[in-house]
């Protein structure tokens, strides 16, 4: 089974982070031992310093190359992922698509409605490129600025309302689609390290998000045991 993350700053991680996709890792490890493959066309960590994404610096250095891969950016949406992502599926192979974004477009480049239209150009390019693709959809997570600004919170809900809309309607037997719970127990003092990016406890709780949706709806690996 190929895996391929997709997402914006969360995903993707700076320069000393273990990343969520690290935490993935470890859990794909345990559960699917020999029988998985992390893909995608990158697998640096985002630099401060350089604002660029060059950096290797993950907090564990043991990471392998081959699992650091993905698809993701800082201060990239599902605006900049839609016309990416059919040469990644194609390139990659990739058979299931654990994708993590919403905010940035919706902070920065997109109303709701306009994000959720880019998550089905999204989906349809995916699956123009493998018409059997996977996919688990993980809503906006709790963040600083929807606590600061009410109309932002209303924006992210009504985003999230149409992300399950939109996995309700394109979820076929051929390709199925997953919408990933927001873990009840992510708080921004505990689990982010500014309001927005998860700390090593958010990371534990994204992957989870992913690792139990595809285990309950899918079969597929088992619950996370991450701690």
């Amino acid at each position: 089974m190929r895996f391929l993350f997709v997402g914006d700053s969360m995903t993707i991680g700076r320069a000393g982070d273990f990343t969520w996709r690290y935490r993935m890792w470890q859990h794909l490890e345990t559960v699917l031992p020999g029988g998985y493959e992390i893909v995608g066309p990158r697998s640096t960590l985002y630099e401060p310093s350089g604002d660029a994404p060059t950096s290797d610096a993950y907090a564990d250095p043991a990471f392998p190359a081959a699992a650091r891969r993905h698809l993701a950016g800082w201060g990239e949406g599902w605006l900049h992922m839609a016309p990416l992502i059919g040469g990644a599926v194609r390139e990659s192979g990739a058979q299931v698509l654990l994708v993590s974004l919403g905010l940035i477009d919706l902070g920065f480049y997109t109303n709701s409605d306009q994000t959720a239209a880019n998550v089905r150009a999204f989906l349809t390019a995916a699956r123009a490129a493998d018409p059997h693709v996977r996919a688990v959809l993980l809503p906006v997570i709790p963040n600083v600025r929807a606590e600061d600004e009410p109309p932002f919170a209303a924006e992210c809900a009504r985003f999230n309302d149409l992300l399950a809309k939109t996995v309700a309607d394109l979820d076929t037997a051929a390709s199925p689609l997953l919408l990933a719970s927001i873990p009840e127990s992510y708080t921004l003092a505990t689990d982010t390290y500014d309001g927005t990016h998860p700390g090593p406890t958010g990371e534990h709780k994204l992957a989870s998000a992913f690792a139990d949706a595809m285990h309950q709806a899918w079969g597929l690996g088992g619950r996370y045991g991450g701690v």
